[in-house]
């Protein structure tokens, strides 16, 4: 009796592995990864803004670049001044989705304080998703009278 109980789940494990596989989620590849790191970043929209923070409870706008671009396979710097100095500088007229933008939101009118992610450009303006201190993670334009002002450089990680 044992023995033929083994023998009929011997049959079957070639089966339910077929199975197993066969059934195994079809999700979606995206195959351009500027898509995948704005729709990491996109998919916090929403989480407060704290100093320091990396989680969904509360992340600042360095962390939400790092947790981007790690979803690739990149690994940021997790500080906005240290992610200004990867990859090359760009001409703000050459921007592209998943490039970074670099602010100086303190007093120094020099130093990087802040970052964001292009997420969209068209012939008039640029979207970029960041962390602000009043908004948490969210989108804004470039074009946008604080925004434009505090601008330093931008700069490309992936080609």
């Amino acid at each position: 009796m044992i023995k033929q109980r083994f023998s009929t789940f011997f049959y079957l494990i070639p089966i339910l592995a077929f199975l197993a596989f066969s059934c195994a989620s079809k999700k979606k590849v995206a195959s351009d990864p500027f898509d995948v790191v704005i729709s990491t970043a996109r998919s916090y929209t929403g989480t407060p803004y704290k100093y320091g923070g990396t989680t969904r409870a509360g992340m600042d706008c360095s962390a939400l670049v790092y947790h981007a671009f790690y979803s690739v396979g990149v690994t940021m710097p997790r500080v906005s001044a240290d992610q200004s100095q990867v990859g090359k500088k760009i001409n703000q007229r050459d921007l592209q989705r998943g490039d970074l933008l670099f602010f100086a939101t303190g007093r120094r009118k020099n130093r990087v304080t802040h970052a964001g992610i292009v997420t969209e450009v068209s012939k008039n303006d640029v979207r970029f998703i960041h962390s602000s201190t009043s908004l948490g993670v969210s989108e804004d334009y470039l074009s946008n009278r604080y925004w434009s002002k505090v601008f330093l450089f931008a700069r490309r990680v992936m080609e």
